[in-house]
């Protein structure tokens, strides 16, 4: 099957299966003497895997990464770098009752109509379960960017539902905020709005009860990444990123700047001014509408982007569908799935921004040389 590698000069390819024996990620490019242990990737694993909270899947997995090439003691080597994060509490039987029946919002008829059969345990190969190893290549995309360049990458929910967060200034959020509550308590919803993250997790609870499920918007800022990175024509930085979140199950639209928001404004409104720092002397602009990037290529600013990411498709309510040979029947989705897939979105978002801008770090210095003119 095409499409499993994602990047060029920092590249991922992965492979697995939701209910398969696990998933794997080897990443190419990766220069040599990063730092890197197996407890650098725990973290955002964590942040990412099921069971985490009374309010995603409750699925039992460990997330536990094993690092199987590419690190020897204690850093990279600039080999290929593999990593394998293996499944441990699949429960199959859950979808023996379905697997002639095509799911509403899911990729089983799409799938059968491309390959003329299927895995139909989970989502087989569109199970956000390869998303594991995903956010695994992260760790070592975010690790290169702090080396490099003392570039950050934060995600955020910043709505559920028609709950909207209030987020001033997204590349002054403490992503301590996002984990954490102020008494400490872990945040579940990971909105640095606490007031709106109480009332994300109330409403998350109740369409859970109700047999349902909700979507939301994940914002993504990248501080720290200086201008220059990024190509003016296909590869354009945005188009990459836009790529990248898109390429990650239930995203359904993604914006960056002020979005669909500049529709309705003049040019006048829109255009970010150039001025320059009077600290460092460096250029810069008085507003951030473009988002950090202008004509395909980063500026210096902050990069800030969202993800509308819709209600979790599998639902223990009855729905109409049809089977494989066009039969109307109804179908309820058993399984352990998460009410709002926003909690446990935001590492996946992070990582695969984190590559992007690896992959286009690498490109440039590749290019031009250093950041050092």
């Amino acid at each position: 099957m095409a499409g499993n590698s994602f990047g060029q000069a920092f590249r991922i390819t992965t492979a697995g299966e939701s209910h398969g024996p696990g998933n794997v990620v080897i990443i190419d490019g990766v220069p040599p003497g990063l730092p890197l242990e197996v407890d650098d990737l725990r973290a955002d694993l964590a942040r990412r895997r099921p069971g985490q909270s009374h309010i995603v899947s409750q699925r039992s997995e460990a997330d536990e990464p094993e690092i199987l090439s590419g690190v020897f003691e204690g850093r990279t080597t600039g080999t290929s770098l593999a990593i394998l994060i293996r499944n441990t509490d699949q429960r199959s039987r859950d979808y023996t009752d379905i697997k002639d029946k095509y799911r509403p919002g899911h990729a089983d008829y799409s799938f059968d109509a491309k390959y003329g059969f299927r895995d139909y345990r989970g989502g087989g190969r569109s199970s956000a379960r390869e998303t594991s190893v995903r956010v695994a290549a992260g760790v070592v995309a975010k690790t290169l960017l702090r080396e490099a360049f003392g570039g950050v990458v934060c995600g955020y929910v910043v709505q559920v539902g028609e709950i909207r967060a209030e987020v001033p200034d997204p590349a002054a959020v403490d992503p301590a905020a996002v984990e954490t509550l102020a008494d400490g308590e872990p945040n579940l919803v990971r909105c640095p709005d606490h007031e709106a993250a109480s009332r994300m997790v109330s409403l998350i609870e109740s369409v859970r009860k109700q047999g349902d499920s909700v979507g939301g918007v994940a914002e993504v800022v990248a501080t720290g990444v200086p201008a220059g990175l990024g190509e003016p024509v296909f590869d354009k930085i945005k188009a990459d990123l836009g790529k990248a979140l898109l390429s990650l199950p239930a995203v359904l639209g993604v914006e960056y700047g002020v979005g669909f928001g500049c529709a309705s404004m003049r040019g006048s409104e829109h255009n970010d001014l150039f001025t320059t720092d009077p600290e460092t002397g460096a250029i810069t602009t008085t507003s951030n509408r473009h988002g950090g990037m202008l004509g395909g290529i980063t500026t210096g600013q902050p990069l800030v982007l969202r993800a509308a990411v819709k209600p979790t498709s599998s639902l223990p309510i009855e729905q109409q569908t049809v089977t494989s040979d066009g039969q109307a029947t109804t179908i309820q989705t058993r399984g352990r799935h998460d009410p709002c897939l926003l909690p446990r979105f935001v590492p996946m978002a992070e990582a695969m921004v984190a590559i992007v801008l690896a992959d286009h770090y690498l490109r440039w210095r590749g290019q031009t040389g250093t950041f050092d003119r």
